[in-house]
């Protein structure tokens, strides 16, 4: 609480108007002797504060401080910026006024110079982002139904402990009541989502966290695929480096782990002809299966 006062007190000051202890007390809820040691803590940090006594006097910063002088490096006042702005990525509220903010108590006035957004074109998942987001935070049990990569349905409660962002996609890991064991749920599978009045004991389940997890979105498949050159650009976006060998004749071999569903084999099929599977054998058979389906409907 001390230092976000500290902060507060600097921000006050900051607006070049001298103030007395007395007002900054009432506004903190706190002794005239607290704020005045506060006072003598930022002074020795280095924050060139004043104080003058009659009419019109008080507590004052002088007229050529920033924040950027003091107490933070220049370094660090922008990486406290940087993940500020990542929290765009999940619509954090009030943190566009954060920002602004402390952008202003850093002297910065392009606080805003990344965007981030993990969410797919047309999507109307934040509302059940925000959902999850406040359950684990207020350790509440949620229930939802959840769609395997097969379509089957069933019914499940969790208690929630943490939003995991991989490869693409948003995932919830928790403890799953329906299996008496943690697991990872897919965000875009999770439907009907309620918020139940029931909490858990968030600290000791986060204490057990580190056993084997089941992933309930998917199995994985190691694929093994040929790529044309023509189809370079594809690869360097979509692979990592490690995950390609490049070819004598400029075609590539890619190596990669995928979540096993429906995904997956659309995603093959986007190449068109310029990607071919070499394994697993039972994956070629599949798109196979595909393509041939998809010349039925064009007949």
């Amino acid at each position: 609480m001390q230092i976000s006062r500290l902060f507060e007190i600097v921000y006050i000051l900051l607006n070049r108007k001298p103030i007395t202890a007395k007002k900054l007390a009432e506004r903190f809820e706190v002794s005239v002797r607290t704020i005045y040691r506060d006072i003598d803590t930022l002074c020795a940090a280095g924050v060139p504060i004043y104080m003058t006594k009659g009419k019109g006097g008080g507590i004052g910063l002088d007229e050529n401080f920033v924040l950027n002088k003091s107490v933070l490096s220049d370094k660090e006042q922008n990486e406290i910026l940087t993940a500020l702005q990542s929290l765009n990525a999940i619509k954090y509220p009030d943190i566009d006024h954060v920002i602004s903010k402390l952008g202003a108590l850093f002297n910065k006035s392009d606080a805003s110079w990344v965007d981030v957004d993990f969410s797919h074109w047309g999507s109307h998942d934040m509302g059940k982002f925000n959902q999850l987001r406040m359950a684990i935070i207020n350790a509440k049990t949620i229930d939802f139904e959840y769609f395997s990569t097969y379509g089957e349905k069933t019914n499940r409660r969790v208690e929630p402990l943490q939003l995991w962002f991989k490869d693409k996609s948003w995932y919830l890991k928790g403890y799953c009541l329906s299996k008496q064991a943690f697991r990872i749920f897919k965000l875009a599978r999770m439907k009907t989502l309620q918020t139940i009045d029931r909490t858990f004991d968030r600290e000791s389940l986060l204490a057990s966290f580190d056993e084997p997890i089941r992933d309930e979105s998917c199995r994985t498949i190691r694929l093994k695929l040929h790529i044309q050159p023509c189809a370079a650009y594809r690869v360097y976006d979509e692979f990592d480096d490690n995950e390609i060998t490049k070819n004598e004749d400029g075609s590539f071999t890619v190596t990669v782990s995928y979540p096993e569903d429906e995904w997956v084999y659309g995603y093959i099929l986007s190449f068109g002809s310029n990607a071919e599977v070499i394994e697993p054998q039972y994956a070629r058979e599949l798109i196979r299966e595909r393509l041939e389906a998809i010349m039925i409907k064009y007949r």
